[in-house]
């Protein structure tokens, strides 16, 4: 289906300025309701309750093998310049969060105890003992870029932690992880797509030899959960590979981006700023409204499995639907004044993790990363200001600061 009313002029997400202003575009989709989008191929979503159905609906999937041939996908996955990249295919394209269905929840059991909250309280003193060695580092150089010399170094080590890799391997995985997501922008370059396939092939090498090592000498961290599984008939070879790649995925770029936003957003409303400082117990309520200000993952696609009605409407198997999350969650009927940061705003049910069958799996680690986090610098400042113009990260994939630079007192 390709006919119906196009997504407004202003939706251009690869022009300048769409990255550090994205929401004048999103308001202008939201007025429009579902509109097609010739470029990406997709019906767009932008509405909270639009894109809420869509993502908690079972008959929408991330796939579309449940419903073609393979001619078919195969025909989709070159339209989509999603072939010709071996590794990618293999070990990126297969993910828990590419998968829909038995295999998705098999994989997703397998994982799932390991990210309860209950499970992460016994790592919550480690992170807040890191992340305030990383904050007392970079306050003490007074000026500082908040992405690069702060956020940047914290994810990374937290999931790696959680697999027990060395810490001196973060930033190469961070840049792996990097260059291998970055292709899931609609805008997918020949260049995007030799970054993203050697940035695949590096890291399978790099977690092969983890796994082998491990194997000799399993303990009760998340890669050698994923090994006994495998032995428990629970998960292949190819799966142990695949679901440790893609939760360092996870882990890494998108919580950096998170805290950028973070940052970006207590910058921007100063008096929020001294509330939170002033009462620290709002920690919580804040770092869920960083979320829901803005969406670090803002886009993800599902396809219909089976003719489905959405917004009114019966659409046909087969089409294609982009969920804009940090859209649904400026959405004035979904929140009051949404694009007011309230640190103690409630309720705040967001979408910025997602909904549904494919609800963000590391959700409860990214949070209480960033209570850490901001909860660490507040208490070591008593005034944090920019320090110059921030850049963002181009694409509709992330959305966040590659630059942030701060000054502090």
């Amino acid at each position: 289906m390709t006919q119906g009313p196009p997504a407004p002029v202003g939706f251009a997400p690869e022009a300048p300025g769409f990255a550090a202003d994205p929401w004048p575009a999103y308001a202008e989709l939201r007025a429009a309701g579902l509109c097609w989008h010739e470029g990406f191929g997709m019906w767009l979503a932008a509405r909270f309750a639009d894109v809420q159905a869509i993502a908690t609906d079972r008959r929408m999937v991330r796939s579309p093998d449940s419903f073609t041939t393979p001619d078919e996908r195969a025909r989709i996955r070159r339209a989509a310049n999603f072939h010709d990249m071996p590794y990618h295919q293999r070990f990126v394209q297969t993910s828990m969060l590419e998968v829909d269905g038995p295999d998705h929840l098999r994989m997703r059991r397998a994982v799932f105890p390991f990210f309860t909250r209950t499970r992460l309280e016994s790592l919550r003193g480690w992170i807040e003992d890191f992340t305030a060695a990383e904050v007392d580092r970079a306050v003490a150089l007074g000026r500082f870029d908040f992405v690069a010399d702060l956020a940047a170094g914290i994810p990374g080590q937290v999931i790696g932690r959680l697999m027990d890799l060395p810490p001196p391997d973060a930033p190469q995985m961070t840049q792996w992880s990097e260059d291998t997501v970055s292709f899931f922008d609609p805008d997918r370059t020949e260049a995007k797509k030799a970054r993203a396939e050697a940035a695949t092939r590096a890291f399978h090498d790099y977690l092969q030899d983890r796994i082998a090592r491990r194997r000799r000498a399993l303990g009760d961290d998340l890669l050698s959960v994923l090994i006994r599984a495998e032995a428990e008939g629970v998960l292949s070879p190819d799966e142990v590979v695949i679901n440790a790649m893609q939760l360092l995925h996870a882990g890494h770029g998108s919580t950096i981006d998170a805290m950028g936003n973070g940052m970006a957003a207590l910058l921007a409303h100063p008096g929020q700023m001294a509330r939170l400082r002033a009462n620290p117990a709002l920690m919580p309520l804040a770092v869920q409204e960083m979320f829901r200000f803005a969406a670090p993952l803002p886009f993800f696609h599902r396809f219909a499995a089976e003719p489905v009605e959405v917004a009114g409407r019966l659409w046909p198997t087969g089409t294609k639907f982009g969920l804009l999350y940090a859209a649904a969650n400026r959405d004035p009927a979904a929140f009051p004044d949404p694009d007011r940061f309230e640190a103690g705003r409630q309720p705040n049910r967001h979408i910025a993790f997602g909904s549904g069958p494919h609800v963000c799996l590391g959700n409860n680690l990214s949070r209480m990363t960033m209570e850490a986090l901001f909860g660490a610098l507040l208490a070591r400042t008593t005034r944090i200001e920019a320090d110059g113009p921030a850049i963002w990260k181009p694409g509709l994939q992330a959305h966040g600061p590659q630059t942030l630079p701060v000054r502090v007192a």
